[in-house]
């Protein structure tokens, strides 16, 4: 556990060296799955944990939202439709992982009385980052038009892990966002272009300067920023400068370092019903 009151820790930023730095070393600043020795153990978990959630919540499953074939979305409704919703955005460097991985996620606010949708989206190399980008809204739009059908219509809460939080942080601008929780986010896409990340992402220069949130003006809606005590530097450091920025434009929001968590352990804290992530997102609808 950790709050956003405990001392402010800022590691070492590989980026700071980057040009002296190989390849290889540049990829393993952004390997979270290299950098935590059990990821395979918790992503297992994570996936049986979401079948078990996915088959057995009150749902309504594989609801399409436009055209393509990852544009779809779950919705787990509250018992009332006014209920406060939590639209949750997976992550996976926005070429690997898929919606139904992250059900487990329901439990933690759905304890609460809350309603949860997780929309899915297109992946790289199939579809550009900018096309990416651009789903998110659609998914809300479609939410908002057809979501009390499906007995959701209360006030919204953005939030995302990892890719999913950049994705946040480039939608938290829609009119039906209340206010947004990111996770362990990218905000800088300029060094993820000189990773093999890029294989498959293929950034452009236009892309960097106008889909990098450390890059753009600023939505003066809320925006907590969480991120693990334990989690690579450069994403540490990311969710930092975003925070700064935030702060030095008057921007609402906190940081919130979670002890102990790391780039896969941080999801515990927003799925466990008392953990500290659900308690922030309740506390955006203050």
């Amino acid at each position: 556990m950790a709050d956003d009151t405990s001392p402010l820790h800022r590691p070492f930023d590989p980026r700071s060296t980057w040009a002296k730095l190989s390849p290889a070393e540049r990829s393993a600043a952004y390997d979270n799955n290299a950098a935590v020795k059990n990821s395979p153990a918790l992503i297992a978990e994570r996936n049986e944990a979401s079948a078990r959630m996915r088959a057995t919540l009150k749902s309504h499953l594989d609801l399409p939202y436009g055209e393509r074939a990852n544009n779809k979305i779950d919705l787990y409704p509250a018992t009332r439709p006014d209920a406060p919703c939590l639209v949750f955005v997976h992550g996976g460097y926005w070429q690997r992982n898929s919606r139904e991985l992250f059900a487990m996620l329901v439990e933690g606010v759905a304890a609460h009385g809350w309603s949860v949708a997780i929309p899915g989206y297109s992946l790289a190399p199939d579809v550009s980052l900018t096309e990416i980008v651009a789903e998110i809204p659609r998914a809300l739009d479609w939410l908002a038009a057809n979501g009390a059908s499906y007995g959701i219509a209360g006030p919204i809460v953005l939030s995302g892990w990892s890719a999913g939080a950049h994705l946040v942080a480039m939608a938290l601008e829609h009119p039906r966002v209340h206010a947004g929780l990111a996770l362990s986010g990218v905000y800088d896409l300029a060094p993820i272009r000189d990773t093999g990340l890029n294989n498959a992402l293929k950034l452009t220069d236009e892309e960097i300067a106008k889909l990098s949130p450390l890059r753009l003006p600023l939505t003066q809606k809320r925006l907590d920023i969480a991120y693990g005590r334990n989690e690579l530097p450069a994403l540490v450091c990311d969710s930092i400068a975003l925070h700064e920025k935030r702060i030095a434009a008057n921007a609402p929001g906190r940081l919130i370092p979670v002890e102990g968590a790391d780039h896969f352990t941080i999801l515990e804290a927003l799925r466990r019903p008392d953990g500290i992530l659900v308690e922030a997102a309740r506390r955006l609808l203050d």
